[in-house]
Parts: structure tokens; C-alpha cells; sequence
């Protein structure tokens, strides 16, 4: 859920704004006058977006996504050891 802000209050809070974006990935609507006019988020925040909105926009990623999704749901997905014969082990630490 996004927070708004004034751009008046942004002015006075810019540094602690942009940290709540950074440290709690928070989204802020800033508006002028009342009126929405920008989105303030962290930039990891808006790469994933920006990643999101590409695979949303290629078709033939979209369509292996929901054929993946159907299968899964009929039961016909395939664990770790069908696909690689074992299980992994666990590294031990040094």
C-alpha cells in the first residue's frame, strides 16, 4: 500500500523518505496541489517492475507461464531427484 505525501512534506523529510523506500521497500505517491503527479520507490523496487512489465509483455513467456501453472495444478510437475536422479547434499561449513 502506498503512502502519500505532499511535495512540500517531501522537501522537508527527502533523506528519511528515501531511506523508508530503500530499508522497507515503502512507495510513496507524491501529489502537488492534492493531485497525484509522481511515484517515489526504491530502485530495486522499480527493476523489479520494470522486469515484471517485460515478461508480462512477451506473449510467448506469458503463455508458458500459465501452461506451467496448469500443469502444476494437474499434479504433473516433477521434483528435484526426477529431473537431477538425486538430492543435493547439504555443504558442511569449515
Amino acid at each position: 500500500m502506498a503512502k502519500y505525501i505532499s511535495v512540500r512534506e517531501l522537501r522537508k523529510n527527502l533523506a528519511n523518505v528515501i531511506k523508508d523506500t530503500k530499508t522497507h521497500y515503502e512507495r510513496y505517491v507524491v501529489s502537488k496541489r492534492g493531485k497525484p503527479e509522481a511515484v517515489l520507490m526504491s530502485m530495486d523496487d522499480y527493476e523489479g517492475w520494470l522486469e515484471t512489465l517485460e515478461i508480462m509483455s512477451d506473449k510467448e513467456a506469458m503463455e508458458d507461464i500459465r501452461q506451467a501453472e496448469k500443469e502444476f495444478k494437474e499434479g504433473k510437475a516433477i521434483d528435484f531427484e526426477e529431473v537431477y536422479g538425486k538430492k543435493t547434499k547439504k555443504r558442511q561449513k569449515k
